[in-house]
């Protein structure tokens, strides 16, 4: 692949990444695989967090076994939904202390969430990933490199 290509699907992955208000979360549990829907936000790094509840089975999922993946899905250009474009992140989750800066940048993108953000059964998630992979419509798919994505996420967030 071209140089100008993969930094075209960088940019357009982590504008995608930087623009969503909701994702899918795959875990495990038992050998079972489980899909629930989250509210993304990203730390100072590029790194997607999570602000699970601990009553929710993605998040006792998580505490017995971290791995995961994201599932961040765009607008169609047309009505076949596979025109959408997509990004998939693998990896790792891990519950994180919420500093002042990474608490208002999640509240900034998820305002609504201040209404339950400081309940005891809430905390927030960090997303190590590990694997990127972005599909752009038909004929548009490859495996980004993670930092060079969250490097675009940050510029992307910084910029907007």
């Amino acid at each position: 692949m071209a140089a100008n290509q993969v930094a075209a699907r960088l940019k357009a992955a982590a504008a995608l990444a930087a623009g969503v208000k909701s994702a899918a979360l795959a875990t495990m549990h038992g050998g079972m695989p489980h899909a629930s829907l989250v509210t993304p936000g990203w730390d100072a790094d590029g790194a997607p967090v999570l602000l699970l509840s601990a009553l929710a089975a993605h998040t006792r999922h998580l505490r017995a076994s971290p791995a995961c993946a994201l599932l961040l899905t765009g607008q169609a250009v047309d009505e076949n939904p596979q025109t959408a474009p997509r990004l998939t992140l693998s990896g790792t989750a891990a519950q994180i202390e919420a500093t002042g800066a990474l608490r208002a940048r999640y509240l900034q993108a998820h305002p609504y969430a201040a209404a339950y953000a400081g309940f005891a059964d809430f905390a927030f998630w960090r997303v190590a990933v590990a694997a990127a992979q972005y599909i752009g419509g038909f004929g548009n798919a490859c495996v980004l490199d993670v930092a060079a994505l969250q490097h675009e996420i940050c510029a992307v967030l910084h910029d907007g």
